[in-house]
């Protein structure tokens, strides 16, 4: 009822006064220190475009040599470019659940013989509007992605661990985690949240630090926002997110300027995951 008080008052404004037209730009505050995350090995999953290639550069910028990841060959290479080749690829499909061991030793090859830190963040989203709308097709298709790709990821990544060093995981998970749902993508992260918080109690202690970022609806290809004008009236911030903003805790996370944080999921959305309480 609060929600629906907020919008009539809303449309009630914009009869008055018409719609508003406002433009909103953001300027990244970035924390750059070329040391924050040298001698690291980095694998970064889905990151041929949007928050992933935003994380895997940043992590270049700070010291760590990146391997980026994606299901297509092209956009891989094109990544690779933008990064003036200043990382490792490995094209793979991570719902190919049955291979994620062999890619794992792949990767690790790549990275001069082990991966210290992983971030699950390939995923996909067919924005159903609701379970009316969901086919069984899709459903699979997310969480083979979504939640078995990473889960099993991440199973290979710690059963090849060497006992004697320390390791971090980042799952991208979604400010939809934090709240009840209906479709597949919300379903995915919510379990994801869950996955973060039961690794981190497990492993921590073995030397395993499992932390998650739940980002807001951020530019990227699978929420087609342009980032020429980023104002959105109806969230809690009034604005959409930049993926470089994202990977800045992204960086912090897997840092070990972090170490004393585990089995958390930092929402990055200024809070929009409470706004139905106000």
């Amino acid at each position: 009822m609060m929600k629906q008080t907020k919008y009539i008052k809303r449309v009630l404004r914009w009869i008055i006064k018409g719609i508003p037209n406002v433009t909103v730009d953001v300027n990244i505050s970035s924390v750059n220190n070329a040391n924050l995350l040298k001698g690291k090995n980095v694998l970064v999953t889905g990151s041929s475009t949007g928050i992933g290639f935003e994380i895997a550069k940043k992590c270049i910028q700070n010291g760590a040599k990146v391997l980026i990841n994606g299901r297509n060959k092209e956009k891989i290479q094109k990544a690779l470019e933008r990064l003036e080749n200043r990382a490792e690829a490995l094209p793979f499909d991570i719902s190919n659940v049955y291979n994620s061991d062999e890619f794992i030793a792949q990767a690790k090859e790549k990275l001069n013989g082990d991966i210290d830190v992983l971030v699950c963040n390939a995923g996909i989203s067919f924005h159903e509007k609701d379970i009316m709308h969901v086919t069984i097709d899709g459903f699979n298709q997310q969480f083979d992605t979504n939640l078995k790709g990473a889960y099993f990821l991440a199973k290979s990544f710690i059963e090849k661990r060497k006992p004697e060093k320390e390791y971090c995981i980042l799952f991208v998970s979604s400010e939809r985690g934090f709240q009840c749902d209906d479709i597949p993508y919300g379903l995915t992260k919510a379990s994801i949240n869950s996955l973060v918080k039961g690794l981190s109690r497990r492993f921590y202690t073995s030397g395993i630090r499992v932390n998650g970022i739940a980002p807001g609806i951020t530019v990227s290809e699978m929420t087609q926002i342009n980032r020429d004008n980023l104002f959105e009236d109806r969230l809690a911030s009034k604005r959409y997110f930049l993926p470089e903003e994202v990977a800045e805790v992204a960086n912090f996370l897997i840092s070990d300027a972090s170490k004393c944080i585990s089995g958390e999921v930092i929402a990055c959305d200024a809070g929009e995951y409470i706004s139905s309480y106000f």
